[in-house]
């Protein structure tokens, strides 16, 4: 069976053929294996190892663009051609595409340890069995528990009418673990994530994690709610990558800016949204996270961008396409998460730089107020979003207090960033992140940054009496 780098020549060929006929060319072939295990109670719902090779074909003629996917090689011209004539149907306008260089390469992410692959599913299902063990062992009222673990290696062919040829593979793993506890009708759940792209070793030392999971579900059996109010908020490393990645992130993605003048509007480059001690940026180029790659799906080099500076929005994420419209850089953030999809804008490693505050400097002064920690859950819709915290405690008078459960932060983002009041000298990068965009679900992500203090946070919880 001809291995996937054998088709390399094939895709030049066919680009020379095609290319006339359009602006603009480009097929993606990929070859990917992985593992799929879910676990619910004593339950076994998934367990799966596949093989699968497939690609796509980009056109893009006067600015309209066709779109083909196929598994099967031997239909490569005629989905060529498809999407050919998709394109010459719907452009009436000007090509738009940011210059890159050409490139030919064959590159990988280099692991650190032991592949995936070398690991048996029998070894892997034993190890998901033992989390779920220690998930249904803390307490007898944890009632159902959920273990999945997945991972996937990923080898890919991008050839395009401009020259470019370039060959790239990697290897992604995810563990997700949740523990639901009862009390009569109080139910609490704890959640935990991790993820890697360098070592399986990675994920097989997260004992500690997974207990502490199923603990906090029992533990907030008993907690009281926190009182829906208005507060100063602390919150750690994990809450503030996901906010920087959910609230503030999609935002960034140029591709909802220049389709929406609005958004663009609120969105100007040069626009004040935080203190000057605040620096945001997003960034394939960074090795080790989940995030980082070396091209993206159109071949443009992985970047570092600088979103905002000194409080002050300089730049956002494009695909080549958003920063022709733009006449802007590109920054290499065009991403698919499959043959099955084009690639649109997205984040990579997206994180706040940390800050000079200690720590323990950011509970000073504050008279009452929430400590926040973790994540189960959240959602944004444009600019306004609400986050449900892991685990949180009441601040009085500068010291952290009693814990609460049931602690929901909500706001707008750009009034949220004016209200941070200080950036702690802490940092942690989460590798937990599955982002869903566009239909394309579960694309690996990294997030991090420090612990900040917020003001004028609303926190949901049980309303004040």
């Amino acid at each position: 069976m001809p291995t996937l780098l054998d088709y390399t020549h094939l895709l030049s060929d066919l680009v020379t053929r095609y290319r006339t006929a359009v602006d603009y060319l480009a097929i993606r072939l990929e070859e990917s294996e992985g593992t799929d295990i879910l676990l619910r109670g004593d339950k076994v719902e998934t367990l799966t190892e596949g093989l699968s090779i497939g690609g796509q074909v980009r056109a893009c003629y006067k600015g309209g663009w066709g779109f083909a996917s196929f598994n099967q090689i031997a239909t490569l011209k005629e989905r060529i051609e498809e999407a050919i004539a998709a394109s010459q149907l719907v452009g009436e306008e000007e090509t738009l595409l940011a210059p890159i260089k050409p490139v030919q390469d064959v590159c990988f992410i280099p692991l650190t340890g032991t592949d995936p692959r070398q690991i048996s599913l029998i070894q892997k299902k034993q190890l998901c069995d033992r989390y779920n063990q220690i998930l249904r062992s803390t307490d007898s009222r944890i009632t159902t528990t959920s273990v999945r673990y997945s991972d996937s290696t990923q080898k890919v062919i991008i050839a395009t009418s401009e020259g470019t040829t370039i060959e790239q593979s990697w290897v992604d793993m995810e563990m997700r673990f949740a523990a639901t506890a009862r009390n009569g009708d109080t139910v609490q759940t704890g959640r935990e994530t991790s993820g890697s792209r360098k070592a399986y070793e990675d994920i097989t030392s997260l004992d500690a994690q997974v207990r502490a999971a199923a603990q906090r579900a029992v533990d907030a059996l008993s907690l009281p709610s926190v009182k829906g109010n208005t507060y100063t908020v602390v919150i750690d490393p994990i809450l503030t990558g996901l906010f920087v990645h959910e609230a503030f992130g999609h935002l960034s993605e140029a591709d909802m800016a220049y389709e929406n003048p609005d958004l663009l509007e609120v969105m100007s480059i040069g626009r004040r949204f935080g203190p000057k001690e605040l620096q945001i940026f997003d960034g394939a180029a960074p090795p080790g996270h989940r995030g980082s790659y070396l091209y993206d799906d159109e071949g443009t080099p992985a970047t570092t961008t600088q979103l905002i500076k000194d409080g002050i929005l300089v730049g956002r994420l494009h695909s080549r396409e958003t920063a022709g419209k733009l006449s802007e850089e590109p920054t290499g953030n065009a991403r698919c998460l499959n043959y099955h999809y084009p690639p649109i804008v997205r984040m990579t490693n997206t994180w706040i730089e940390r800050g000079k505050t200690p720590v323990k400097d950011l509970f000073t002064g504050i008279k009452e107020g929430v400590y926040a920690r973790n994540w189960l859950g959240g959602m944004t819709n444009g600019e306004m979003f609400t986050f449900s915290a892991g685990e949180a405690w009441m601040i009085r008078n500068g010291e952290i207090a009693e814990p609460v459960r049931d602690v929901t932060l909500s706001g707008n983002v750009f009034k949220t960033l004016a209200d941070i009041e200080a950036i702690g000298d802490d940092f942690y990068w989460d590798e937990s992140g599955g982002c869903g965009k566009g239909g394309q679900s579960g694309l690996p992500v990294g997030c991090g940054g420090p612990s900040l203090r917020i003001g004028n946070v609303v926190v949901g919880g049980e309303a004040a009496s």
